[in-house]
């Protein structure tokens, strides 16, 4: 391959012919091509929600996501813990989004009633009333991008397949 042509990431058919006659843990040109196209889709479609949400309401997609925690929370009250386990980040980058809310008015942190030593992750009227806000926004941008781009089956199998895959990851004695 000289440096002017370019390589389809899509298609599988640029692996070298060696991992071809391999077996194990290859996968097949088929499943190459889709977990290739999901990863694609899953970057765009997480930078095209987070630019509609940025125009729409000022929001990025990880404060959004915070906001949706909290504001099914009983109370409006999460620990931050809890709130780093249902998102599944990293106490630093919590810890980052969370400061950047508090500055911004949408939550405040309190003391917990139950642990002194706790905090509390608490929405605001201000993060309220921009979750209520952004969501409908949102809810038409994923609709547009994601489910009007299936039929009613597509959009059935898309949810079994996705339920079945986080199943998977969140078992705690996969891999």
């Amino acid at each position: 391959m000289t440096c002017h042509e370019s390589v389809n990431m899509h298609d599988a058919s640029f692996i070298p012919a060696i991992m071809e006659a391999m077996t194990g843990p290859w996968l097949t040109a088929a499943e190459q091509r889709s977990w290739r196209a999901y990863l694609r889709a899953g970057t765009l479609l997480a930078a095209r929600l987070n630019r509609q949400l940025q125009a729409d309401s000022g929001l990025s997609l990880p404060e959004y996501e915070v906001l949706v925690q909290l504001s099914e929370a009983p109370g409006g009250r999460l620990r931050p813990f809890q709130l780093g386990q249902a998102l599944h980040w990293e106490q630093s980058r919590l810890s980052h989004i969370l400061s950047r809310m508090t500055r911004r008015g949408f939550i405040i942190r309190g003391r917990c009633a139950d642990d002194g030593r706790g905090t509390l992750v608490v929405l605001t009227a201000t993060g309220r009333a921009a979750i209520e806000s952004a969501a409908p926004g949102h809810a038409a941008a994923v609709r547009q991008l994601v489910f009007s781009q299936l039929d009613s089956a597509q959009a059935a199998a898309f949810g079994q397949a996705f339920e079945a895959i986080l199943a998977a990851v969140e078992d705690p004695g996969g891999p």
